[in-house]
């Protein structure tokens, strides 16, 4: 086993799986010798729904997602060069759809059915799959384990289009007739500032600050939400334990009530014949008295009756 197999492996079960599978392959690769995968291993986060949602794309709908990253690639390249985009919004608003509604559908079929801002964080993260590269190459592992977004429609890189420069671009002002220079007096400064793209670069940069303290928080906040699971996950497997204790200890107490019944139903049978048995045994006693006292008052054998000869 290597990193990328667990990986894989392990991205690809459900979240409700994935602390127990990460438990098991950590201790596989700590066994077989390896500490730092074992240790590598048990750094991998726990994928939120809309993540893994998305993994599964990766792992299930693979051509289909190639075809949206190839058309955020040639995007990119347009932006890039400054050409038009021609029909590449369209055909990424009907791959993201599709995508998303084979997500859902994968999901719901592994047991983990998308709510609404689930939904809302797959199409975020396929959108941002198709304007920032790193973020693509980060779907198509399929090893997500936070949803993506990404500000605006620019994608990662080019803080302006090049055609919103053309199209909305002002008026060069009409030139003036040039004013004579008074000795002494200061000149306003010829050369402009150009602050609408410093302005730009300081909103981006601040953006992506924002965008990383957010992440990070986010990070935190499902590594809590992991522990706290597992804990949850441990205790509900204790009361699972105990629950199939008390079912088991039920059970022979059942069936002990039953042999007790049995056997108090077999003691009411025996002495039913206890008493039958002592009934008979006082008759034949009784007869055979009876039948004594009836020998002692027959003569003897052999001896001749008084009336024997009288005639």
């Amino acid at each position: 086993m290597d990193f990328s197999s667990a990986a894989d492996d392990l991205y690809g079960v459900p979240p409700a799986e994935f602390v127990e599978t990460r438990k098991r392959l950590a201790q596989e690769a700590k066994s077989a010798g390896d500490a730092a995968l074992a240790k590598r291993i048990g750094a991998l986060r726990r994928p939120t729904l809309s993540a893994w949602a998305v993994n599964l794309l990766a792992r299930s709908a693979a051509d289909e997602l190639t075809g949206l990253l190839d058309v955020g690639e040639e995007m990119r390249a347009a932006w890039g060069s400054g050409r038009g985009l021609g029909d590449l919004e369209q055909r990424r608003a009907r791959l993201v759809g599709s995508l998303v509604r084979t997500a859902g559908e994968l999901a719901a079929d592994a047991g983990g059915a998308l709510r609404e801002q689930a939904v809302r964080e797959v199409e975020d993260t396929l959108q941002a799959a198709t304007v920032d590269a790193g973020v693509a190459e980060e779907v198509r592992e399929g090893r997500l384990s936070q949803p993506r977004s990404h500000s605006g429609f620019v994608p990662a890189g080019f803080p302006m289009a090049p055609t919103d420069r053309k199209e909305h671009a002002k008026p060069e002002p009409e030139e003036k007739p040039a004013k004579q220079k008074v000795a002494g007096q200061k000149q306003p400064s010829e050369k402009k500032a150009e602050p609408a793209k410093s302005n730009v670069t300081r909103t981006s940069a601040a953006r992506a600050k924002r965008a990383e303290t957010l992440r990070k928080r986010a990070e935190e906040a499902e590594d809590k939400l992991a522990e706290r699971e597992e804990r949850a996950d441990a205790a509900q497997r204790e009361m699972q334990e105990a629950s199939t204790k008390v079912g088991r200890l039920r059970h022979e107490l059942e069936r002990a009530i039953a042999e007790r019944d049995a056997a108090s139903r077999r003691a009411d049978r025996a002495e039913q014949n206890r008493a039958r048995a002592e009934e008979v045994a006082r008759a034949a006693r009784k007869a055979a008295t009876e039948a004594r006292r009836a020998a002692a008052r027959d003569p003897h054998p052999g001896r001749p009756s008084s009336t024997a000869g009288r005639g």
